[in-house]
């Protein structure tokens, strides 16, 4: 079933999202002080490619993970993650969609806290 759901979330816009997560982990990879946030970007958009099967825990993060959490939320991890509640809440309207919009959820729960951040498959 996850390679279905892989599949038909690649088709109806997965690709498009993992690049453009790929794209803003490179362009904050340019300067020394985004690399770390490029990285995050990067991890990030190699989930989306395959959410389905995939799960991830917050929570694995020290002093220096706490303190770029804040500093990601403040700049624009809230903007992405309402952004993929908002995508979630209009695919569960349907029935079909709502596979598709769990998968948005758990976006928007890395979005909102990428350092520390495990994906782990299921």
């Amino acid at each position: 079933m996850s390679i279905i759901g892989n599949l038909l979330w690649w088709i109806f816009g997965g690709i498009l999202l993992a690049a453009a997560w790929a794209l803003a982990g490179l362009l904050l990879c340019i300067t020394i002080i985004g690399i770390p946030f490029g990285i995050q970007c990067i991890k990030i958009g190699f989930f989306v490619l395959w959410p389905f099967g995939q799960d991830v825990e917050i929570g694995n993060f020290g002093v220096g993970g706490f303190l770029l959490n804040i500093l990601w939320i403040l700049i624009f991890g809230w903007e992405i993650a309402v952004a993929h509640l908002v995508f979630g809440l209009l695919l569960c309207v349907t029935i079909i969609g709502i596979p598709f919009g769990m998968q948005h959820f758990k976006l928007a729960k890395l979005a909102l806290i990428p350092f520390g951040a495990t994906i782990y498959s299921i």
